[in-house]
Protein backbone atom coordinates (compact mmCIF):
# COMPACT_ATOMS: atom_id res chain seq x y z
CA UNK A 1 0.00 0.00 0.00
CA UNK A 2 1.04 3.79 -0.66
CA UNK A 3 1.64 5.64 2.81
CA UNK A 4 -1.86 7.80 2.19
CA UNK A 5 -3.29 4.63 1.56
CA UNK A 6 -1.80 2.77 4.75
CA UNK A 7 -2.53 6.53 6.71
CA UNK A 8 -6.42 6.04 5.77
CA UNK A 9 -6.52 2.32 6.68
CA UNK A 10 -4.91 3.18 9.65
CA UNK A 11 -7.25 5.95 10.41
CA UNK A 12 -10.80 4.33 10.00
CA UNK A 13 -9.29 0.83 11.75
CA UNK A 14 -8.34 3.37 14.93
CA UNK A 15 -11.65 4.90 14.78
CA UNK A 16 -13.54 1.84 14.67
CA UNK A 17 -14.63 2.44 10.75
CA UNK A 18 -14.09 -0.34 8.20
CA UNK A 19 -11.18 0.77 6.51
CA UNK A 20 -10.71 1.18 2.88
CA UNK A 21 -8.68 -2.10 2.86
CA UNK A 22 -7.72 -4.15 5.42
CA UNK A 23 -3.83 -3.90 6.80
CA UNK A 24 -2.04 -6.85 7.06
CA UNK A 25 -3.05 -9.90 9.20
CA UNK A 26 0.20 -9.36 11.59
CA UNK A 27 -0.46 -5.73 11.63
CA UNK A 28 -3.95 -5.56 12.53
CA UNK A 29 -3.62 -7.52 15.29
CA UNK A 30 -0.78 -6.01 16.44
CA UNK A 31 -3.13 -2.49 16.18
CA UNK A 32 -5.63 -4.45 18.51
CA UNK A 33 -3.09 -5.41 21.02
CA UNK A 34 -1.38 -1.86 21.53
CA UNK A 35 -5.33 -0.53 21.66
CA UNK A 36 -5.82 -2.63 24.72
CA UNK A 37 -1.97 -1.29 26.30
CA UNK A 38 -3.82 2.16 26.14
CA UNK A 39 -0.93 3.65 24.04
CA UNK A 40 -1.48 7.36 22.62
CA UNK A 41 -1.75 6.90 18.58
CA UNK A 42 0.02 9.90 18.33
CA UNK A 43 3.52 10.04 20.58
CA UNK A 44 3.19 6.63 22.16
CA UNK A 45 4.14 5.92 25.75
CA UNK A 46 7.47 6.05 26.29
CA UNK A 47 8.92 4.92 29.95
CA UNK A 48 12.42 6.65 30.24
CA UNK A 49 15.77 5.90 29.15
CA UNK A 50 17.85 3.18 30.91
CA UNK A 51 20.81 4.51 32.43
CA UNK A 52 24.48 3.75 31.22
CA UNK A 53 25.19 1.41 34.01
CA UNK A 54 21.77 -0.67 33.49
CA UNK A 55 22.87 -0.88 29.82
CA UNK A 56 26.19 -1.62 30.35
CA UNK A 57 24.62 -4.85 32.74
CA UNK A 58 22.54 -5.71 30.16
CA UNK A 59 24.95 -6.30 27.36
CA UNK A 60 27.20 -8.13 29.61
CA UNK A 61 24.39 -10.23 30.55
CA UNK A 62 23.24 -11.64 27.15
CA UNK A 63 25.19 -13.49 24.83
CA UNK A 64 23.94 -10.75 22.17
CA UNK A 65 27.67 -9.06 22.80
CA UNK A 66 29.39 -12.16 21.54
CA UNK A 67 27.87 -11.79 18.25
CA UNK A 68 27.79 -7.97 17.74
CA UNK A 69 30.66 -7.75 15.45
CA UNK A 70 29.12 -10.27 12.95
CA UNK A 71 25.38 -8.47 13.11
CA UNK A 72 27.60 -5.59 12.85
CA UNK A 73 29.54 -7.00 9.75
CA UNK A 74 26.46 -7.95 7.81
CA UNK A 75 24.49 -4.73 8.10
CA UNK A 76 26.26 -1.33 9.56
CA UNK A 77 28.00 -0.11 6.58
CA UNK A 78 25.07 -1.03 4.37
CA UNK A 79 22.61 0.66 7.11
CA UNK A 80 25.01 3.43 6.86
CA UNK A 81 25.41 4.02 2.87
CA UNK A 82 21.30 3.90 2.48
CA UNK A 83 21.47 6.46 5.12
CA UNK A 84 19.44 4.00 7.98
CA UNK A 85 20.44 2.65 11.20
CA UNK A 86 20.98 -0.57 13.10
CA UNK A 87 20.05 -1.29 15.75
CA UNK A 88 20.19 -4.85 18.88
CA UNK A 89 17.71 -4.67 21.48
CA UNK A 90 17.35 -7.45 24.06
CA UNK A 91 13.90 -9.39 24.91
CA UNK A 92 12.93 -6.48 26.52
CA UNK A 93 12.76 -4.75 23.76
CA UNK A 94 15.20 -2.20 25.34
CA UNK A 95 17.93 -0.66 22.69
CA UNK A 96 21.78 -1.79 23.90
CA UNK A 97 23.57 -0.66 20.67
CA UNK A 98 22.86 1.50 17.55
CA UNK A 99 25.27 2.63 15.14
CA UNK A 100 24.86 3.50 11.32
CA UNK A 101 23.98 6.99 9.89
CA UNK A 102 24.81 9.99 12.00
CA UNK A 103 22.14 11.97 10.03
CA UNK A 104 19.57 8.92 11.09
CA UNK A 105 20.79 9.03 14.43
CA UNK A 106 19.84 12.07 15.15
CA UNK A 107 16.31 12.19 13.83
CA UNK A 108 16.06 8.83 15.84
CA UNK A 109 16.85 10.53 19.09
CA UNK A 110 14.21 13.12 18.83
CA UNK A 111 12.07 10.30 18.69
CA UNK A 112 13.31 8.39 21.47
CA UNK A 113 14.72 5.83 19.70
CA UNK A 114 18.49 5.64 21.78
CA UNK A 115 20.37 3.25 23.41
CA UNK A 116 18.37 2.41 26.90
CA UNK A 117 15.42 3.51 25.26
CA UNK A 118 11.99 0.69 25.29
CA UNK A 119 11.28 -0.19 21.96
CA UNK A 120 8.42 -3.01 22.88
CA UNK A 121 4.64 -2.40 21.69
CA UNK A 122 3.65 -1.79 25.07
CA UNK A 123 5.41 1.13 24.99
CA UNK A 124 5.49 2.72 21.15
CA UNK A 125 2.78 0.34 19.62
CA UNK A 126 2.85 -1.39 16.73
CA UNK A 127 6.77 -1.23 14.93
CA UNK A 128 9.27 -4.11 13.69
CA UNK A 129 10.85 -4.73 16.98
CA UNK A 130 8.14 -5.03 19.35
CA UNK A 131 6.08 -6.67 17.04
CA UNK A 132 8.66 -8.97 15.59
CA UNK A 133 9.09 -9.72 20.32
CA UNK A 134 5.74 -10.71 20.30
CA UNK A 135 5.15 -12.97 16.92
CA UNK A 136 9.14 -14.27 17.16
CA UNK A 137 9.15 -13.82 13.79
CA UNK A 138 11.18 -11.42 10.93
CA UNK A 139 8.95 -8.09 9.99
CA UNK A 140 8.80 -4.94 8.16
CA UNK A 141 6.49 -2.01 9.16
CA UNK A 142 6.52 0.60 6.97
CA UNK A 143 5.43 4.08 7.29
CA UNK A 144 2.08 4.12 9.25
CA UNK A 145 1.90 0.57 9.37
CA UNK A 146 3.37 1.99 12.97
CA UNK A 147 0.84 2.74 15.37
CA UNK A 148 2.12 6.19 16.35
CA UNK A 149 1.52 8.89 14.06
CA UNK A 150 5.44 10.60 15.06
CA UNK A 151 6.88 7.25 13.58
CA UNK A 152 5.16 7.37 10.09
CA UNK A 153 7.94 8.50 8.57
CA UNK A 154 10.07 5.49 9.38
CA UNK A 155 10.49 1.87 7.48
CA UNK A 156 12.07 -0.78 9.91
CA UNK A 157 12.87 -4.14 9.24
CA UNK A 158 13.80 -6.83 12.18
CA UNK A 159 14.15 -10.49 12.65
CA UNK A 160 14.48 -12.12 16.35
CA UNK A 161 17.36 -13.31 17.62
CA UNK A 162 17.52 -16.50 19.60
CA UNK A 163 20.08 -18.67 21.48
CA UNK A 164 20.50 -22.00 19.73
CA UNK A 165 21.30 -23.83 23.43
CA UNK A 166 17.08 -23.62 24.32
CA UNK A 167 15.05 -21.82 21.97
CA UNK A 168 15.18 -18.40 24.24
CA UNK A 169 14.42 -15.47 22.18
CA UNK A 170 17.65 -12.73 23.11
CA UNK A 171 16.16 -9.96 21.30
CA UNK A 172 15.85 -8.41 17.99
CA UNK A 173 18.28 -6.69 15.66
CA UNK A 174 16.75 -4.43 13.21
CA UNK A 175 17.63 -1.98 10.59
CA UNK A 176 15.54 1.59 10.29
CA UNK A 177 15.29 4.65 8.45
CA UNK A 178 13.77 7.16 5.98
CA UNK A 179 10.16 5.68 5.19
CA UNK A 180 11.04 7.01 1.00
CA UNK A 181 14.08 4.95 1.59
CA UNK A 182 12.24 1.33 2.11
CA UNK A 183 13.45 -1.82 -0.08
CA UNK A 184 11.83 -4.83 -0.29
CA UNK A 185 15.29 -6.53 -0.09
CA UNK A 186 16.16 -5.38 3.49
CA UNK A 187 14.00 -7.57 5.54
CA UNK A 188 15.88 -10.52 3.56
CA UNK A 189 19.31 -9.66 4.69
CA UNK A 190 18.45 -8.53 7.84
CA UNK A 191 17.20 -11.99 8.62
CA UNK A 192 19.85 -13.55 6.79
CA UNK A 193 22.62 -12.03 9.08
CA UNK A 194 20.57 -13.02 11.80
CA UNK A 195 20.71 -16.48 11.26
CA UNK A 196 24.18 -15.99 10.35
CA UNK A 197 24.79 -14.32 14.13
CA UNK A 198 22.92 -17.65 15.36
CA UNK A 199 25.29 -20.19 13.43
CA UNK A 200 28.07 -18.17 15.23
CA UNK A 201 25.80 -18.41 18.77
CA UNK A 202 25.51 -22.30 17.80
CA UNK A 203 29.87 -22.93 17.05
CA UNK A 204 30.24 -21.56 20.34
CA UNK A 205 27.67 -23.30 22.28
CA UNK A 206 28.81 -26.97 20.82
CA UNK A 207 32.52 -25.88 21.22
CA UNK A 208 31.57 -25.38 25.19
CA UNK A 209 30.06 -28.68 25.26
CA UNK A 210 33.08 -30.33 23.70
CA UNK A 211 35.27 -28.64 26.42
CA UNK A 212 32.94 -30.05 28.68
CA UNK A 213 33.02 -33.40 27.34
CA UNK A 214 36.78 -33.71 27.99
CA UNK A 215 35.89 -33.16 31.53
CA UNK A 216 33.39 -35.88 31.62
CA UNK A 217 35.05 -38.64 30.52
CA UNK A 218 37.47 -39.26 33.14
CA UNK A 219 35.07 -38.14 36.14
CA UNK A 220 32.49 -41.07 34.46
CA UNK A 221 35.28 -43.75 34.31
CA UNK A 222 35.03 -43.98 37.84
CA UNK A 223 31.86 -43.95 38.76
CA UNK A 224 29.38 -47.33 38.85
CA UNK A 225 25.79 -47.05 37.88
CA UNK A 226 24.16 -44.28 35.72
CA UNK A 227 25.34 -40.81 35.59
CA UNK A 228 25.63 -37.96 32.63
CA UNK A 229 26.99 -35.09 32.39
CA UNK A 230 25.35 -32.20 31.13
CA UNK A 231 25.74 -28.38 30.18
CA UNK A 232 23.63 -25.74 32.28
CA UNK A 233 21.36 -25.83 29.71
CA UNK A 234 21.31 -29.91 29.78
CA UNK A 235 22.73 -30.67 27.04
CA UNK A 236 24.73 -34.02 27.27
CA UNK A 237 28.55 -33.82 27.19
CA UNK A 238 28.73 -38.07 28.44
CA UNK A 239 27.21 -40.28 29.88
CA UNK A 240 27.53 -44.07 31.23
CA UNK A 241 25.08 -47.10 32.35
CA UNK A 242 22.66 -45.32 29.88
CA UNK A 243 21.66 -44.30 26.46
CA UNK A 244 21.56 -41.01 27.19
CA UNK A 245 19.56 -38.23 25.23
CA UNK A 246 20.81 -35.36 23.06
CA UNK A 247 19.83 -33.07 25.66
CA UNK A 248 17.95 -33.95 29.50
CA UNK A 249 15.31 -31.42 30.03
CA UNK A 250 16.58 -29.38 33.68
CA UNK A 251 14.20 -27.65 35.48
CA UNK A 252 13.94 -23.98 35.43
CA UNK A 253 15.90 -23.70 38.91
CA UNK A 254 18.52 -26.41 39.71
CA UNK A 255 20.10 -26.80 42.39
CA UNK A 256 22.63 -29.41 44.00
CA UNK A 257 21.58 -31.93 45.72
CA UNK A 258 18.25 -34.45 45.18
CA UNK A 259 16.32 -33.39 42.52
CA UNK A 260 13.60 -34.95 40.57
CA UNK A 261 13.86 -34.69 36.75
CA UNK A 262 10.53 -36.58 35.45
CA UNK A 263 12.43 -38.17 32.55
CA UNK A 264 14.95 -40.13 34.49
CA UNK A 265 13.22 -40.21 37.58
CA UNK A 266 15.36 -38.95 41.40
CA UNK A 267 18.64 -38.14 40.44
CA UNK A 268 21.78 -36.10 42.11
CA UNK A 269 22.91 -32.95 40.77
CA UNK A 270 26.78 -32.38 41.76
CA UNK A 271 28.33 -28.95 40.05
CA UNK A 272 30.72 -28.69 37.70
CA UNK A 273 32.86 -26.20 35.53
CA UNK A 274 30.03 -25.29 32.95
CA UNK A 275 27.71 -27.91 33.68
CA UNK A 276 26.01 -30.93 36.12
CA UNK A 277 26.62 -34.29 36.90
CA UNK A 278 24.00 -35.98 37.14
CA UNK A 279 23.95 -39.55 39.42
CA UNK A 280 20.80 -41.48 38.07
CA UNK A 281 18.60 -43.20 40.79
CA UNK A 282 16.47 -46.42 40.09
CA UNK A 283 13.91 -45.89 37.61
CA UNK A 284 11.80 -47.86 40.02
CA UNK A 285 11.97 -44.47 42.30
CA UNK A 286 10.04 -42.39 39.74
CA UNK A 287 7.74 -41.10 41.55
CA UNK A 288 3.64 -40.56 39.94
CA UNK A 289 3.14 -37.26 38.64
CA UNK A 290 -0.08 -35.63 40.83
CA UNK A 291 -0.37 -32.38 39.52
CA UNK A 292 -0.05 -30.45 36.14
CA UNK A 293 0.48 -26.06 35.56
CA UNK A 294 0.25 -25.28 32.10
CA UNK A 295 1.15 -21.45 32.47
CA UNK A 296 0.36 -19.31 28.98
CA UNK A 297 -0.54 -16.20 30.81
CA UNK A 298 2.07 -14.62 29.76
CA UNK A 299 3.00 -13.17 26.03
CA UNK A 300 6.06 -15.27 26.34
CA UNK A 301 7.78 -17.57 28.53
CA UNK A 302 5.43 -20.26 28.63
CA UNK A 303 6.06 -22.96 31.32
CA UNK A 304 4.59 -26.88 32.31
CA UNK A 305 4.87 -27.47 36.10
CA UNK A 306 4.66 -31.00 37.25
CA UNK A 307 4.09 -31.78 40.83
CA UNK A 308 3.92 -35.34 42.98
CA UNK A 309 5.34 -37.00 45.69
CA UNK A 310 8.68 -35.93 45.40
CA UNK A 311 8.01 -32.44 45.15
CA UNK A 312 7.72 -29.62 41.88
CA UNK A 313 9.85 -29.39 38.48
CA UNK A 314 8.85 -26.67 36.21
CA UNK A 315 10.05 -26.79 32.56
CA UNK A 316 10.14 -23.65 29.54
CA UNK A 317 7.72 -24.44 26.83
CA UNK A 318 8.70 -23.63 23.36
CA UNK A 319 6.47 -21.91 21.01
CA UNK A 320 5.08 -25.34 19.56
CA UNK A 321 4.99 -27.06 22.92
CA UNK A 322 3.10 -24.28 24.40
CA UNK A 323 0.60 -24.99 21.91
CA UNK A 324 0.42 -28.09 21.91
CA UNK A 325 -0.11 -28.71 25.61
CA UNK A 326 -3.07 -25.66 25.67
CA UNK A 327 -4.79 -27.60 23.06
CA UNK A 328 -4.72 -30.73 24.72
CA UNK A 329 -5.71 -28.93 28.45
CA UNK A 330 -8.65 -28.14 26.31
CA UNK A 331 -9.36 -31.69 25.81
CA UNK A 332 -9.32 -34.12 28.66
CA UNK A 333 -10.70 -36.70 26.58
CA UNK A 334 -7.61 -36.26 24.12
CA UNK A 335 -7.02 -35.51 20.42
CA UNK A 336 -5.44 -37.62 17.75
CA UNK A 337 -2.59 -36.88 15.64
CA UNK A 338 -5.04 -35.61 12.72
CA UNK A 339 -7.46 -33.56 15.55
CA UNK A 340 -4.13 -32.16 16.82
CA UNK A 341 -2.82 -31.45 13.25
CA UNK A 342 -5.81 -29.58 12.48
CA UNK A 343 -5.47 -27.95 15.91
CA UNK A 344 -2.24 -26.32 15.09
CA UNK A 345 -1.49 -26.84 11.04
CA UNK A 346 -5.28 -26.38 9.67
CA UNK A 347 -3.89 -29.47 8.18
CA UNK A 348 -5.04 -32.95 9.50
CA UNK A 349 -2.46 -34.63 6.86
CA UNK A 350 0.68 -33.38 9.15
CA UNK A 351 0.79 -36.18 11.45
CA UNK A 352 4.45 -36.65 11.78
CA UNK A 353 5.50 -33.44 12.77
CA UNK A 354 2.67 -33.39 15.58
CA UNK A 355 4.17 -36.80 16.26
CA UNK A 356 7.39 -36.02 16.45
CA UNK A 357 6.79 -33.37 18.80
CA UNK A 358 4.48 -35.08 21.67
CA UNK A 359 7.79 -38.15 21.10
CA UNK A 360 10.09 -35.01 22.81
CA UNK A 361 7.45 -34.04 25.06
CA UNK A 362 6.10 -37.21 26.27
CA UNK A 363 10.50 -38.11 27.31
CA UNK A 364 10.41 -34.72 28.77
CA UNK A 365 7.86 -35.36 31.18
CA UNK A 366 7.06 -38.91 31.52
CA UNK A 367 4.05 -40.08 33.25
CA UNK A 368 2.34 -37.17 32.37
CA UNK A 369 1.48 -37.82 28.87
CA UNK A 370 -0.58 -40.36 27.69
CA UNK A 371 -1.63 -41.28 23.62
CA UNK A 372 -3.98 -43.40 21.57
CA UNK A 373 -5.47 -40.80 21.67
CA UNK A 374 -3.19 -38.07 23.00
CA UNK A 375 -3.98 -36.42 26.70
CA UNK A 376 -3.16 -35.96 29.80
CA UNK A 377 -2.85 -38.80 32.31
CA UNK A 378 -6.55 -39.52 33.92
CA UNK A 379 -4.31 -39.65 37.49
CA UNK A 380 -3.12 -36.14 36.90
CA UNK A 381 -5.00 -32.95 37.91
CA UNK A 382 -4.48 -30.19 35.03
CA UNK A 383 -4.68 -26.42 35.66
CA UNK A 384 -4.29 -24.34 32.46
CA UNK A 385 -3.88 -20.51 33.21
CA UNK A 386 -4.51 -17.86 30.75
CA UNK A 387 -4.08 -14.51 30.11
CA UNK A 388 -6.48 -12.23 31.39
CA UNK A 389 -7.11 -10.53 28.02
CA UNK A 390 -8.44 -13.74 25.49
CA UNK A 391 -6.35 -11.39 22.76
CA UNK A 392 -2.98 -11.62 24.71
CA UNK A 393 -3.51 -15.92 23.99
CA UNK A 394 0.29 -17.17 22.96
CA UNK A 395 0.38 -13.91 20.16
CA UNK A 396 3.00 -15.83 18.16
CA UNK A 397 0.68 -18.48 17.26
CA UNK A 398 -1.18 -18.92 14.45
CA UNK A 399 -2.44 -22.22 14.88
CA UNK A 400 -6.10 -22.12 14.25
CA UNK A 401 -6.60 -23.84 18.20
CA UNK A 402 -5.41 -20.63 19.61
CA UNK A 403 -7.16 -18.06 17.19
CA UNK A 404 -10.41 -19.37 18.01
CA UNK A 405 -9.65 -19.03 21.47
CA UNK A 406 -8.86 -15.36 21.09
CA UNK A 407 -12.42 -14.75 19.88
CA UNK A 408 -14.11 -16.87 22.34
CA UNK A 409 -17.82 -17.36 21.44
Amino acid sequence: MSPHLLASVRAATLAGDVPPEAPRAVIGASWERTLGHGVDPDVGRHNGLLGADEIEHRRRSTALGDVLPVLSEGLVEIADAAWHIMVVTDAEGRVLWRDGSHAVRRSADRLGFAEGASWSEDVVGTNAIGTALITGAPLQVHSAEHFVRTHHGWTCAASPLHDPRDGRLLGVVDVSGPAATVHPATLSLVSAVARVAEGELRSRHWAAVGRLRSVAAPLLAGIGGQALVVDRNGWTAAATGLAPAERVALPVSVAAGQVWVPSLGLCRFEPLPGGWLIRVGGRERLPAASRVVVDVSRPDGWTVTVSGPAGSWSQALSPRHAELLYVLALHPSGRTAAELAGDLFGDPSRTVTVRAELSRLRRNLAGVLAHRPYRFSEAVEVELLRPARPLDLLPHSVAPAVLASRRPG
